[in-house]
């Protein structure tokens, strides 16, 4: 395997100007940096990474810190599309991107700090994170750049970046209404997650705009999963028979209910209108095609990975970045008793 010694000694310099030249010292004469480059290519030169940061206290690494990615998130591959956002903006950078997965258990056993050391990352994006995780108040006090992706938390080293969920929920609800939708039900996600807070915030909202009367009965969650949305909006649409209209905080609930309706003979969206949120793949596959809120999720991963980058060279600016989200009409909504 090629050295730095090797290289010095074809090119006949000093291993310390090798050194300085390869690792972009301005004090070196510009024909010498020219001439040990091109040496350096000749021997295959591949400079240790691990080595190299350990002299320079940077891995040039950021890593990606997964809370609760189970086989049930491959259905929504909400996961998979902020990754590839995380890596079309890291691909343009020196940094390399590594995951690694948490969960509330693992979190118990092993400190932030850490894993973060564990990891030799120099910053991490967080996605997943529960409020009642013991990660959370650790990632605020730690002195590593982090951005916190759908969690409004800040620091001098915490950023964060999310979609505008209380209006995006708005959306939803307001559509509804406006098809002359009253007896409108919720099935969200679980306490524990910020969205789940804030779409429910918009749901109320809107309700009160529109001057509905909320009815808490009305209100079920569904913990973001097919099976247990679908369980959620078999209870509602028992107990409520006259509830006409439902908003899911995601699309996977919304298309556990569209299962639920068809189970209890309500067709949709003729008996029941239905709206999700987010906007998976799945949503314009099932039949009717659900009408739901769009997020961009490649764009939470990108702005995430621009965020952190800007904390890791100590540049200036906002530390949030709050996206829009769209309503997408599809087929599961309909004017009510049409």
């Amino acid at each position: 395997m090629t050295t730095i010694k090797d290289i010095a000694r074809v090119a006949g310099v000093s291993v310390t100007t090798v050194s300085r030249a390869l690792n972009g010292y301005s004090d070196v004469n510009e024909d010498t940096r020219k001439k040990i480059a091109q040496v350096a290519k000749e021997l295959n030169y591949s400079p240790n990474s691990i080595a190299r940061s350990l002299v320079m206290k940077k891995s040039k690494t950021i890593g990606l810190l997964v809370s609760g990615f189970t086989k049930e998130s491959v259905k929504d591959n909400f996961i998979v599309e902020v990754l590839a956002g995380i890596n079309e903006f890291v691909s343009g950078s020196d940094y390399d991107l590594v995951l690694f997965n948490t969960n509330s258990s693992k979190q118990r056993e092993k400190t932030y700090t850490q894993l973060c050391r564990e990891r030799r990352v120099d910053g991490v994006i967080i996605q997943g994170i529960r409020t009642d995780d013991p990660y959370l108040q650790e990632v605020v006090e730690s002195d590593i750049p982090c951005v916190l992706i759908d969690i409004p938390l800040e620091s001098e080293n915490v950023s964060h970046v999310t979609t505008d969920n209380v209006l995006g929920a708005e959306k939803a609800v307001q559509h509804l209404i406006q098809y002359g939708h009253t007896n409108i039900g919720m099935i969200n996600g679980h306490e524990y997650a910020f969205v789940s807070q804030q779409r429910l915030e918009g749901y109320i909202s809107a309700l009160q705009g529109a001057k509905v009367e909320l009815n808490k009965d009305y209100i079920v969650n569904g913990k973001f999963t097919e099976e247990s949305g679908k369980k959620a909006a078999a209870a509602l649409l028992t107990s409520h028979p006259e509830m006409t209209a439902l908003f899911c905080a995601s699309d996977l609930m919304a298309i556990g209910a569209m299962s639920a309706a068809k189970e209890l003979n309500k067709r949709v969206p003729e008996d029941l209108s239905i709206v999700g949120y987010d906007d998976i793949l799945l949503a314009s596959y099932v039949s009717p095609k659900l009408t739901t809120v769009q997020q961009n999720k490649f764009q939470l991963g990108y702005e995430a990975a621009k965020l952190l980058l800007n904390l890791l060279m100590n540049q200036s600016g906002s530390h949030r970045m709050i996206l829009e989200t769209t309503l997408i009409k599809r087929e599961s909504t309909n004017h009510i008793n049409e």
